[in-house]
């Protein structure tokens, strides 16, 4: 009788322990907004610096108002700096499950045509016509299909920032293009910026843009000053053009699946703190522009402000971009002229 209740107690204590390994909850006292009693796990997975405003957004308000709002029955952990992997393998984390939340870029645009429209080069004036355009019914139109069409749901629309180029030598006019070996997204619309500028074109991810940038296996990359800043880029750079060819938005999205497990009040919850968070990391980006450039310049960073003769020249050559997107897509002119409006 012993050595049964001996290999009874045995079995029951290796399902035990096998449980405890797959599960995807935390045990809790917490009766929280879920109301279960245990604690559910939410992985964030971008590819900022820690110390860049998006990363500090999502610890200073994302973070503290999942867990402290809901009471304990929501944990939230943060992997910064391509931890979980680049942008593409985050992305498809978040697509699959493995990942509950990330922050990518405009990935998706790809298989969905409209989440490239806020990419497309010189569309936005400044940070108030950008929010105007994403905050509003815009931004929702843009978003329309990818919770259908990839299994992931929007939450809310934040800052990259404008693109600028930073080289390893003065750019100030079109001809400082010609040649020049630039990394950007392997992305189609950037890619083809790149060249009708004149500059040869590397797509390369950006956990890999330092290394490039350092051997010399590329002149440039364009991104926003605070990526140029919190990246460590400028040790290898020696020039920006502070261009504002694109801006460049990201966007915090959810695995449906995920999101469909949790109770109403933790998704009232994780989308307030979503916009809450990409609210404060706009405000940040915007008001660090001139920090991060006068730290950039004290780094030995040369700023080149284009005339406007440079950049008229700039979007006439980029126009053809344009003139194939309008081809391609019957709603694309339009929403073009609705973008530009809400600068009015």
């Amino acid at each position: 009788m012993k050595k049964i209740l001996s290999v009874v107690s045995g079995l029951a204590l290796s399902a035990s322990f096998i449980l405890s390994a797959c599960g995807g909850t935390e045990q809790s006292s917490s009766n929280g907004a879920g109301g279960e009693g245990t604690a559910k796990t939410i992985k964030v997975a971008h590819y900022f610096a820690e110390d860049h405003p998006q990363n500090v957004a999502l610890k200073e308000k994302f973070k503290k108002i999942v867990e402290e709002e809901s009471n304990g029955s929501l944990k939230v952990n943060i992997f910064p700096n391509s931890t979980l992997g680049a942008e593409k393998e985050f992305y498809d984390g978040v697509r699959n499950g493995t990942i509950e939340m990330g922050i990518p870029g405009l990935i998706m645009q790809a298989d969905i045509p409209k989440m490239a429209v806020p990419e497309w080069p010189f569309l936005f004036e400044d940070f108030d016509h950008v929010k105007a355009v994403l905050n509003g019914p815009i931004g929702e139109e843009l978003t329309a299909d990818l919770e259908k069409e990839h299994g992931v749901k929007p939450l809310a629309w934040s800052a990259n920032g404008f693109r600028m180029f930073s080289a390893n030598k003065p750019i100030q006019s079109m001809d400082d293009f010609q040649g020049l070996r630039i990394r950007m997204p392997n992305i189609p619309n950037y890619i083809e910026l790149g060249k009708l500028l004149g500059a040869n074109v590397t797509p390369l991810p950006i956990s890999e843009v330092f290394t490039a940038l350092e051997q010399q296996v590329v002149d440039g990359q364009d991104n926003p000053i605070a990526t140029l800043r919190a990246s460590g880029w400028y040790e290898v750079q020696s020039d920006v053009l502070e261009s504002k060819h694109m801006f460049s938005p990201n966007i915090y999205i959810i695995n449906s699946t995920f999101w469909n497990s949790l109770s109403k009040e933790q998704q009232e919850i994780i989308e307030r703190a979503s916009k809450e968070a990409a609210e404060y990391e706009f405000e940040l980006l915007e008001k660090s522009y001139e920090e991060d450039k006068k730290f950039l310049e004290e780094q030995g960073i040369t700023f080149t402000d284009p005339s406007e003769g440079f950049s008229a020249e700039m979007e006439k050559a980029v126009q053809p971009l344009y003139d194939e997107i309008f081809e391609t897509y019957d709603w694309a002119e339009d929403l073009v002229e609705r973008i530009k409006a809400e600068a009015d």
